[in-house]
């Protein structure tokens, strides 16, 4: 059983920063591929950020020099610094990952069960 638990997110006002994290719980060999979407109301989820086991990282054109995905694998964790929020970043963040439960399986994908970030003044 795998487990990927977001936390990080709330209200905060245009310009500011928040740090979202996930942390993967249960029977883990590694982490592959980790990925951060968002769900804004009444839109479709989108692919904010990504970030390989090599720890390569990409993003959306929308967050591309304001938000950062990292990781810490000896932890299970991935992050995504949020700077210079705007508005239209409000949504909710969930976190996705390619698990290896056992030695010599391929990866699993499981989500997370999302945290709000709003952007308000």
């Amino acid at each position: 059983q795998v487990q990927l638990v977001e936390s990080g997110g709330g209200l905060v006002q245009p310009g500011e920063s928040l740090r979202l994290s996930c942390e993967a719980a249960g029977t883990i060999v590694n982490l592959a591929a980790m990925y951060w979407y968002r769900q804004a109301p009444g839109k479709q989820r989108e692919l904010v950020a990504a970030i390989t086991s090599g720890e390569r990282a990409t993003y959306a054109t929308s967050v591309k020099g304001r938000f950062t995905i990292s990781r810490d694998n000896a932890k299970n964790t991935v992050y995504l610094q949020m700077n210079s929020l705007k508005p239209v970043d409000t949504a909710v963040y969930y976190c996705n990952g390619a698990v290896v439960v056992r030695l010599g399986s391929v990866p699993q994908s499981y989500w997370g069960q999302g945290t709000q970030v709003t952007v308000s003044s």
